[in-house]
């Protein structure tokens, strides 16, 4: 079956790291861009980070820039988000989701997601 799998959530305390995890099964990574998307309690889902097939990053909210940022494993067919100086607002479900073969946010296979609780 072809999918994305998200893990490394957790709960972490205010002001620490995280790293999530998206990795897929059935189907290579590399030609895509991927999508990080989260949605809070209550709130809708919001884009927060692309990387591209090469790399590129980009970043829809200026409050995670220096905080957030993605990288590629290509060997281990995994995407990362590395998430620093965590705050309570970044308490959500984080889903990473395929976009083509550039950042468009127009996600199309979703992960199941991996709940960040961040306490204060």
């Amino acid at each position: 079956q072809v999918q994305l799998v998200e893990s490394g959530g957790g709960l972490v305390q205010f002001g620490g790291s995280l790293r999530l995890a998206c990795t897929a099964s059935r189907f290579t990574l590399d030609t895509y861009a991927i999508g990080w998307f989260r949605q809070a309690p209550g709130k809708g889902r919001e884009g927060i980070l692309c990387i591209s097939p090469h790399g590129d990053i980009t970043t829809s909210t200026e409050s995670l820039k220096g905080r957030f940022t993605a990288s590629r494993d290509n060997p281990r067919n995994t995407v990362y988000l590395q998430m620093k100086n965590l705050k309570s607002e970044d308490t959500a479900v984080y889903y990473c989701a395929t976009q083509s073969d550039s950042c468009t946010w127009e996600p199309d296979l979703w992960g199941q997601g991996t709940q960040v609780t961040v306490s204060s």
